[in-house]
């Protein structure tokens, strides 16, 4: 991968204008540095940097990087992040490099002193190579190099060209934001592994602790270059409406490839299968079903990952370890919605492959869930209402006692919070899933005073329009003061989860249940795009002071949720429901989309 740096783009006198004298200050020169912080082979504290004076080179035991110059880099350094020789650290004390070499394995970042100097030397070319080793990787950055840039380029522009044309014309609601909208598909696409096929990861940064890589002694790269079960159905859904047919079955059929035996998932695995966190989460072993019903993949060879994802809800559901934003368990709404649509998708596929009692026994299963799921998660007795509402989660008071949503449980919602809090204050607007996978009406009588709790508590107005917070207490964010979020021990440095741009798309498809106008909640998510057209995960909420409410924080940006969220509510406006609403669901609950 080359880029072309040019530092000689002087003002201009504008077209048809007379040229008049000026005067022109002394300039100085202004040095410039390159710095990398290298992670081959998706780990960082067993690196090495190779011994080359005008490349920095880092390896491991798996693979190797190399970024390398035109004028050729020199006085290289590499150091060590965060002690003494990091180059970054070293730049700040003194404004010059030191030389170190990082010999020793251990989490390595690197930098050198460009020949650039802002007056005589003011163009380069840099390029960053990858390889099975220092040698491979070092040939690649200067094979990379010796091409002519602007070939390279337009090749590059032309294989993304390529496969936009390939896909479906954008829906007319993107009028004025077709950029934003092809960016969004260009990103899902970028995000998926190129080795192993169908393997797609929620973003492709580590932000906030997760970029130290070195969180509770893991070496990975965070939780981010991981494949979620649940990111996975929000990415297939919307490429399946953009036209990518393909990349979408390979989406499954990954899925497919790492389900366990028993019909579960895995909470989340690398990119060739292997399991990493293994907490189980239903909503994941619910979701692939719904996405291959969605998809019309109802064949034997589907039907048998069907059947026994099915039979694993109906044994061990409908309570999970963690529902989807995952740090909590017990009996959740939007947990429950998934596996109600799962199982009745379950239900239609067996039918398809000639087993009628698994497909009754399925419904069943479905039908006494979508009957008490008010009774499990909503509390009549809560703080914010004497009308019913839902909480986040109903916990069992004791073992074996059952939800009770009225009976004020408290606990701790981790992610820094420091005291344990009563169930009945925990609300989220998850569970307007109840109403997007199909089993409840848009105005359902709880359904509707639930929102309106989830108004008052969770919304906030930015500049950008008006965007959700997960859930009340939320500490999955910057702290007060702005700082990078981390696990800290007590209060003092309380980390607050700021507003989801993605919850705004889910709040435009329940609009286009209930029949109303959608388009706002579109351009709310394209406003909190950077000026790269990347769309975040968290925005600034107001807090704290001199942070731009309603534009990223330093959350994962790109997140590709967000952009599958912006693309799918974008086809659906021009359809005018929600593309995914499993109709099956709806049309044997609320009598609609039969």
């Amino acid at each position: 991968m080359a880029v072309d740096e040019d530092l000689d783009r002087g003002p201009r006198a504008s077209r048809g204008a007379r040229a008049r004298p000026v005067r022109v200050a002394h300039r100085r020169e202004a040095p410039l540095y390159v710095l990398a912080d290298p992670a081959p082979g998706d780990d960082g504290n067993d690196d090495r940097a190779a011994k080359q004076s005008r490349q920095l080179v880092a390896f491991d035991d798996s693979a190797a990087s190399a970024v390398a110059a035109e004028p050729a880099l020199k006085r290289t350094s590499s150091g060590y992040k965060g002690s003494a020789s990091d180059p970054w650290r070293d730049l700040q004390d003194d404004k010059r490099l030191t030389r170190y070499a990082a010999t020793q394995a251990g989490n390595i970042v690197q930098g050198a002193l460009t020949r650039l100097d802002g007056i005589e030397k003011r163009r380069m070319r840099l390029a960053i190579g990858f390889g099975a080793d220092a040698g491979a990787a070092a040939a690649t950055a200067d094979a990379s190099l010796e091409r002519r840039f602007g070939l390279v380029a337009d090749r590059f522009r032309a294989g993304w060209d390529g496969y936009l044309s390939s896909l479906n014309e954008p829906p007319a609601s993107v009028a004025g934001m077709k950029r934003l909208y092809e960016q969004s598909l260009m990103v899902l696409a970028g995000l998926k592994d190129k080795r192993y096929r169908g393997a797609s990861i929620a973003a492709p940064n580590m932000p906030w602790v997760w970029g130290t890589l070195t969180l509770e002694g893991s070496e990975t790269s965070g939780p981010y270059h991981l494949v979620w079960p649940r990111d996975f159905y929000h990415v297939a859904t919307a490429q399946k409406a953009a036209g990518d047919d393909a990349g979408t079955r390979r989406l499954l059929n990954y899925l497919w490839n790492v389900q366990k035996e028993d019909g579960s998932f895995w909470q989340n695995t690398r990119v060739d299968g292997t399991p990493h966190w293994t907490s189980e989460q239903m909503d994941e072993i619910a979701l692939p079903i719904v996405l291959a019903w969605w998809l019309g993949r109802n064949g034997g060879g589907d039907w048998a990952h069907i059947r026994r994802a099915a039979d694993y809800i109906v044994a061990n559901g409908p309570d999970t370890e963690q529902e989807r934003w995952e740090n909590q368990g017990g009996c959740s709404p939007n947990t429950i919605a998934t596996e109600i649509a799962g199982l009745i998708c379950a239900a239609d596929v067996a039918r398809k492959n000639g087993d009628g009692a698994k497909a009754a026994a399925y419904e069943a299963k479905a039908d006494e869930w979508q009957q008490k799921v008010e009774s499990w998660t909503a509390t009549t007795n809560g703080p914010y209402s004497p009308k019913p509402y839902y909480v986040r989660i109903a916990k069992e008071s004791s073992p074996g006692a059952g939800p009770n949503p009225d009976d004020g449980t408290m606990y701790g919602l981790g992610d820094n919070f420091p005291r344990e809090v009563d169930e009945r204050e925990i609300v989220d607007n998850s569970f307007l899933g109840l109403v997007l996978f199909g089993a409840k009406k848009w105005d359902d009588p709880t359904v509707l005073n639930s929102l309106a709790v989830g108004d008052e508590q969770l919304a906030t107005d930015t500049p950008s329009g008006r965007i959700w917070h997960r859930f009340t207490f939320d500490g999955y964010g910057e702290t007060v003061d702005g700082g990078d979020w981390n696990i800290f021990p007590t209060a003092e440095r309380q980390t607050l989860g700021r507003a989801w741009p993605l919850l705004t798309g889910e709040r435009g498809e329940y609009e286009l249940i209930a029949g109303r106008d959608a388009r706002p909640h579109l351009a709310t998510i394209a406003n909190t795009a950077n000026d790269g057209l990347m769309l975040p995960e968290q925005v600034w909420d107001g807090r704290p002071p001199g942070a731009e409410p309603g534009k990223g924080t330093r959350s994962a940006t790109p997140l590709a949720w967000t952009h599958a969220q912006f693309i799918r509510l974008a086809w659906s406006i021009d359809v005018g429901e929600p593309i995914e609403r499993p109709s099956i669901v709806a049309c044997r609950y609320t009598g609609s989309d039969c």
